[in-house]
């Protein structure tokens, strides 16, 4: 029944994509002619798009965006479709989508207005709240930004985060340094050996962080959010029909409730390799976006 489910899914899509292909080259002939799609990924955004203990690509958004390949492999009628994955950072993860390097991006990227310039996103996955973690005897309360004032903070290069603790510093005239770092795993790292008094995350990042860490104890993530930050997966700008055939995939995931049965695998079961588990009930901002699905990159829409 599945099966007959996809290939229904997929003759629609590909009814869908062929009226939009007459805007141009799509993405989806290179998929066609190579038989192969590249999902981009952080290797440490964790439970998002890490690596298992056999160092290949998982996650919450990694596993969605595999749904999606089984659809564009039968959209595009392929007898086989061949997934390969390539490792992205906030600073790498724009530049490789453009260039072609890979067709999605797959982690944990903020989707917002400006972004929109660039790139297109799916269907909003997740929505997540900017917070400050810090070590419990640190001294600062991460509910409190002004309690960082004349210290440091670490948050990924090129990511929303930073550029919002920067801003809110500016404004605030805060007197914080800025500590760029190249993923999650080192901005945690940041902090635990005291080289920054605190780190900026994304929420769900800042769960799975904290809970791999090898003493979560030493560590307290703020309760206040400092940002809304819808997550989707990175699309191409400018490519109608990839994009139709992408985002009627994600509609139909979380239409039929696949998503949710994702988002309970990650965030509330043990999870690989540590088999954690982050207990993080679905917040009432995600059911909305699920109930309600949007592409969106303005924060107020979910609030």
């Amino acid at each position: 029944m599945k099966a007959l489910a996809v290939i229904s899914v997929a003759t629609a899509l590909l009814g869908s994509a062929a009226s939009a292909h007459a805007a141009g080259p799509s993405r989806l002939d290179k998929i066609k002619e190579t038989g192969v799609i590249t999902l981009g990924h952080p290797e440490t955004s964790v439970p998002f798009a890490y690596l298992d203990g056999n160092q290949k690509p998982i996650g919450y958004t990694v596993e969605i965006c595999q749904e999606v390949a089984q659809y564009v492999k039968a959209a595009l009628k392929l007898p086989k479709l061949e997934v390969r994955y390539n490792p992205t950072t906030s600073a790498t993860r724009i530049p490789l989508l453009a260039n072609g390097t890979i067709d999605l991006e797959c982690g944990n990227t903020t989707n917002n207005l400006d972004r929109h310039k660039l790139v297109s996103f799916a269907p909003t996955t997740f929505v997540a709240q900017v917070v400050l973690v810090a070590r419990k005897d640190g001294g600062v309360d991460p509910n409190n930004l002004e309690s960082f004032r004349g210290k440091s903070i670490a948050a990924q290069a090129g990511g929303q985060t930073f550029r919002l603790i920067s801003q809110l510093n500016a404004k605030g005239n805060l007197g914080i340094t800025m500590a760029p770092t190249k993923d999650t795993a080192e901005t945690l790292l940041m902090v635990e050996s005291g080289r920054a008094a605190g780190s900026a995350n994304d929420d769900g990042i800042a769960y799975g962080v904290v809970a791999s860490a090898k003493n979560p104890d030493v560590f307290v993530i703020g309760k206040k959010g400092l940002e809304v930050a819808p997550y989707g997966i990175m699309e191409p700008k400018d490519d109608p029909a990839f994009k139709k055939v992408v985002d009627d995939a994600v509609l139909d995931l979380i239409k039929t409730g696949k998503v949710a049965a994702i988002y309970d695998k990650y965030f509330n079961s043990p999870i690989p390799p540590k088999q954690i588990n982050l207990k993080y009930p679905m917040s009432d901002a995600l059911k909305r976006a699920l109930a309600n699905p949007t592409d969106s990159g303005d924060p107020k829409v979910y609030e």
